[in-house]
């Protein structure tokens, strides 16, 4: 049994990308691992289970805090150790960037942890501000104001100050710093004692990062000043007396930066211009090094855009070498590092779990037995002929070959020549053809690439109760990779190749591509559908970005979501909260629920003074369309499901 498990763990890299917080139990069920307690776990099967008792059926979006607090910990615990090895002087701060993920609980729930090691948070709107001031941070933590600002960004900024929060402003563009120096002339006139917000400059670097983002840096970078800007910033700062108020230096060249020798390089420019403004008289402390500390999506430790060639302490020992070596040469003080790894901190926590609908019939499946007689075409007789007696020796060349007589099949219907009858029969022998041809090939020890495509076109195609446009929009929008899984039947080999379709009308919501330690994927190993059994399978490390970046595509809405914890016991649900419902997902597009009632309504009773349906028929149709507002915008294993409000 263990082989078996064993076996499809490697199938799925569950032990490559995990980062031990996976695994999978004797029952062959998805485990989640508590990072304190590597022997207390949560079966993932068992959870969804008891969600669906309780009314909660998939898609069902399961949040485990526990390894947020994992995450930061493992963040915290790299640099402190490479802080002392190489004996840097400078301390170590992380801000967690709203902009990943500003649910409230994700915010909160990293607080909790983030907040024994100073840890404090980053803001990039006015909504994300308004926010933060709200929220209880420590009085080692800070608050980095990133983004464009306008006046009331930073009057907010100011209002920050004023609650004693740590509050940064890093200047992106001259125009912030005139409103900041403005703002605080009159906050200081009126009250001399009023506290002020540090200020920052975001530099362009000329260094650039890797992956996905790596236009996220350089000098046509969209954010930073450049260094004549940065000049100019000092040099309004001192003439208005204020260059005490400056003391942080911002950069970030990408979010996923895949190489580490593409962060060193930026560290070390970064780490020069510091030094160079702190020369020049401003009281510069904190070095920020932006976010884009990768997540190993593929577990192949590779510069790859889903990968990252660096872990957490690999990263913090060049980070705080380069800065320590260039701060020294240059014979000015280490810099406290801030870090904004949002990526990192939250993709692991969050999995979306969905069942499989229904297996979408293909061309491949859903042919019939033909038999072939004396009076069909002769096209037909060679297709029979090369199912017949295609063996070991000759796939190859018979494949080659049903695929012209394919061809010729095509041609000779456009003509007239063959009637339906006869390219059906044919059809149905060419993929006769293949699928013997694709079973000899994968026996062979090296398979041709053309049998892998092959084998691409007659995989299963899987309907997933989900879309991707809103739970996973990376994959869809940029082939962001993501681990998926089935959460039960992990004891047992996959026998089915397949591709995911979601619920959308759309044909872009499929899923094609999946991780590999060697390669991506174009097929995903799962088991067979069972008629009546739900089959599970779990997108994982979907924490990050994916939420706030998910949109209304067909109007499927938020789904249901559930806060796991952990213990000695098993796990606790501590918190559901109810998904979207039919008019949660209309009221979000500004359709008046109410309006939509009333309208239905007048349009049956219409119905039903023109004789068209009866009174009896016409209420029962009135009843079922105010039903449905609070049906789960998401297909139900039971058709109608009511979507619960706690």
């Amino acid at each position: 049994m263990s082989t078996v498990i064993d076996q499809t763990k490697e199938i799925y890299g569950i032990d490559n990308w995990g980062a031990d917080y996976f695994g999978v139990n004797r029952k062959g069920n998805l485990t989640v691992i508590s990072p304190e307690n590597d022997t207390h776990t949560a079966d993932v099967k068992e959870i969804v289970d008891d969600l669906h008792k309780s009314g909660f059926s998939a898609p069902v979006l399961l949040r485990f805090p526990q390894l947020i607090f994992g995450q930061v910990r493992k963040l915290q615990i790299a640099f402190r150790k490479s802080i002392k090895e190489f004996e840097y002087n400078g301390g170590h701060l992380c801000v967690f960037p709203m902009k990943v993920n500003q649910n409230r609980a994700v915010i909160e729930e990293y607080l909790k942890e983030g907040s024994r090691h100073g840890f404090g948070l980053e803001a990039g709107s006015k909504a994300e501000l308004y926010a933060a001031l709200g929220l209880e941070q420590t009085k080692d933590s800070l608050l980095v104001l990133n983004g464009f600002k306008d006046r009331d960004f930073v009057q907010l900024a100011f209002a920050g100050a004023a609650a004693g929060k740590n509050v940064v402003i890093v200047i992106e563009k001259l125009g912030e710093l005139e409103h900041t120096i403005a703002i605080a002339k009159k906050e200081l006139k009126n009250d001399p004692n009023t506290p002020m917000p540090m200020l920052g400059v975001r530099v362009k670097l000329y260094s650039k990062g890797s992956g996905k983002w790596e236009k996220s840096g350089g000098e046509a970078a969209k954010f930073g000043l450049t260094t004549t800007e940065i000049l100019e910033v000092i040099h309004r700062l001192r003439e208005e007396g204020q260059l005490d108020l400056l003391r942080l230096l911002h950069f970030h060249i990408g979010s996923q930066l895949t190489d580490i020798k593409r962060i060193k390089n930026a560290m070390k420019e970064a780490a020069r211009t510091y030094s160079k403004i702190h020369k020049m008289g401003a009281p510069i402390e904190y070095l920020d090094v932006g976010g884009g500390m990768a997540v190993d999506y593929d577990g192949s430790r590779t510069s790859f855009v889903s990968s990252a060639n660096y872990n957490a302490r690999e990263f913090a020992n060049d980070v705080i070498w380069v800065i320590k070596t260039v701060c020294d040469d240059e014979d000015v003080p280490h810099p406290t590092i801030i870090q904004e790894s949002g990526r990192y901190l939250s993709a692991y926590h969050a999995i979306l779990v969905t069942n499989v609908q229904d297996e979408i019939e293909t061309v491949v499946e859903s042919r019939v037995p033909v038999s072939v007689g004396v009076n069909d075409k002769q096209i037909v007789h060679e297709l029979f002929e090369l199912r017949e007696s295609i063996n070991s020796k000759n796939y190859r060349e018979y494949y080659h070959d049903a695929l012209e007589h394919r061809d010729e099949l095509f041609t000779m219907f456009n003509l007239g020549l063959i009637d339906l009858e006869d390219k059906g029969k044919g059809e149905v022998l060419f993929w006769d053809i293949c699928e013997k041809a694709d079973q000899f090939a994968q026996q062979k020890k090296y398979v041709a690439e053309e049998f892998d495509e092959l084998r691409q076109l007659m995989c299963a195609k899987y309907l997933a109760n989900f879309s991707v446009f809103r739970s996973m929009p990376d994959n869809w929008a940029l082939e962001q990779l993501f681990p998926i899984v089935p959460i039960h039947k992990l004891n047992k080999k996959p026998t089915e190749y397949a591709t995911l379709c979601d619920i959308t009308c759309d044909s872009d919501g499929i899923v094609d591509k999946f991780v590999d330690l060697h390669d991506v994927k174009e097929i995903l190993e799962l088991h067979s559908l069972t008629k009546d059994e739900p089959y599970y399978i779990a997108m994982m490390l979907v924490g990050a970005y994916q939420e706030v970046m998910g949109n209304n595509h067909n109007l499927f809405g938020v789904p249901h979501e559930a806060h796991i914890y952990i213990s000695e016991e098993g796990y606790m649900i501590r918190n559901v909260i109810p998904g979207d419902r039919l008019k949660d997902a209309v009221r979000s597009v500004r359709f008046d629920n109410d309006v939509l009632q009333s309208t239905y309504r007048k349009a049956i009773e219409k119905q039903i003074k023109e004789g068209r349906i009866s009174d009896d028929a016409g209420q029962r149709m009135i009843n079922f369309y105010k039903s449905q507002e609070d049906g789960y915008t998401y297909l139900s294993p039971n058709g109608y499901e009511k979507t619960k409000r706690r």
